[in-house]
């Protein structure tokens, strides 16, 4: 006997589930809890994390190149010292004297005039900037990465959920065809018909079971949680809507001004404007003030035995005259290292329009696609119904049921997609945008049940 539509969804629901190891009391994973996950257990966010770090050191190095520079020095030494001369009467004579000297040395370092540490200063300061926002941006592709992995493994538990329920159609026609064919009413054909149906749904089910694991365990990775149990989509509630604002201009520009990328590339360009001037100083003079305090025993073979404490001030001014040409090459490198980093947030822009308008797509199509999804399933749910009956009657043929069922199937999984990349279309087009990733990932969870 065909499966009335009804038991379909019954059986769906209960395939869908089957993925989810009902029977363990722990609650399911959802979005909110898996992000939680991965912002600790993710070694990439981790090193980007540490980088960050790295990075925020280059500021207090600049900063202490202009502040003074002290330091202490010292030595003793043993000397073995052995004089052979001559005397007045023409006889060799011989001197040995064994004797220790020393010194200490303290030395003061204040730089008045170079204009290379500003720029280094202010290099080291955009420097910390791109380290913060790269940081940032790890972030928020981490949500990206995050949502991509959850519903993967959604899809692909939904997908053998379908499976299940088209591979117990199967078998009930089959029994069916079976019994009717014994009983002289059927033909063999139906049989062989369902058979060969049965079949390629049983590989697929094996392939699609493969995919679970796949994707399970990459969520696994990325969180460091099981994931076999996740909270799905809650349809009564879930019902998409364009997003706000519904001008793609109005997100792109959001874009442009909030993207980490493009903050850590604009960082990068000043960085870049900076090493300029910083080669470009290479030409100028320089000026410190210079404080010395020295003490010495013994400083000579003239003074053994003799001690000196010397004490200077000063300024030390240095002019460059001539290098080669190395402080020209390095302006022509870093004038040309400017301009790429120009370029590359130029082609950064570009792309993150491209991409602002991809998702901006998948949200506003995506509203339209899964309503005429859903009416899709509808007309190949009554198509099916249809079929069912008809062949009841004779009117119809058991392959006929079995394309109305091919369908109605389809149908389901394209909806499902289509669910799937709009919520995965919203996350990713919040991120792009720089929203909030906390309030980016709870907007999205609010469409999963609760407790799985």
């Amino acid at each position: 006997m065909p499966t009335h539509p009804l038991r379909i969804r019954a059986l769906l629901a209960a395939g869908v589930a089957s993925g989810a190891a009902a029977a363990l009391p722990a609650p399911a994973m959802d979005l909110r809890q898996a992000y939680d996950a991965a912002t600790v257990q993710d070694a990439t966010v981790r090193a980007a994390r540490a980088n960050a770090e790295a990075g925020r050191e280059r500021l207090p190095q600049a900063l202490a190149q202009q502040r003074p520079q002290l330091s202490l020095s010292a030595g003793r030494n043993y000397n073995d010292l052995s004089t052979r001369s001559i005397d007045n009467f023409g006889q060799n004579r011989r001197w040995d004297n064994d004797y220790y000297s020393g010194n200490q040395t303290l030395s003061l370092r204040q730089p008045l005039l170079r204009p290379a540490l500003g720029a280094q200063v202010q290099q080291a300061r955009a420097q910390v900037e791109e380290s913060d926002a790269q940081l940032e941006q790890n972030e928020q592709a981490l949500v990206r990465r995050v949502g991509e992995a959850y519903f993967d493994a959604l899809l692909a538990r939904d997908q053998v959920g379908l499976l299940q329920v088209q591979k117990a159609n199967h078998l009930l026609q089959l029994d069916a065809a079976r019994k009717s064919f014994a009983a002289g009413a059927g033909a063999r054909t139906d049989i062989d018909e369902v058979q060969s149906r049965l079949d390629m749904t049983l590989a697929q089910e094996l392939e699609a079971a493969q995919h679970v694991d796949f994707t399970r365990h990459r969520l696994e990775v990325l969180t460091g949680q099981s994931a076999a149990r996740l909270a799905a989509v809650d349809m009564p509630r879930f019902v998409p809507t364009p997003p706000e604002p519904q001008r793609l201009d109005d997100w792109i520009a959001r874009a442009e001004a909030a993207s980490p990328e493009l903050q850590a590339l604009r960082a990068q360009a000043e960085a870049a404007r900076l090493e300029v001037r910083k080669a470009q100083a290479g030409h100028l003079p320089t000026l410190d003030a210079v404080a010395q305090v020295s003490r010495s025993q013994s400083d000579s073979v003239y003074n053994v035995n003799s001690r000196n404490m010397q004490k200077t001030i000063g300024l030390q001014l240095n002019i460059p005259l001539y290098s080669g040409g190395a402080v020209s090459s390095q302006v022509r490198q870093a004038l040309a290292s400017e301009e790429r980093a120009r370029e590359s947030l130029e082609a950064a822009r570009r792309d993150l329009g491209v991409r602002v308008h991809q998702e901006f797509r998948g949200m506003t199509e995506g509203v339209l696609r899964v309503r005429a999804l859903e009416q899709a399933v509808r007309s190949a749910q009554q198509a099916l119904l249809s079929n069912q009956k008809s062949l009841q009657a004779g009117a119809r043929s058991t392959l006929d049921v079995l394309q109305a069922e091919q369908q109605h199937i389809t149908a389901l999984r394209d909806l499902t997609q289509a669910r799937y990349r709009y919520l995965l279309a919203q996350l990713q087009l919040q991120s792009l945008a720089g929203q909030d990733r906390s309030a980016n990932v709870g907007q999205v969870n609010a469409w999963l049940e609760s407790g799985g």
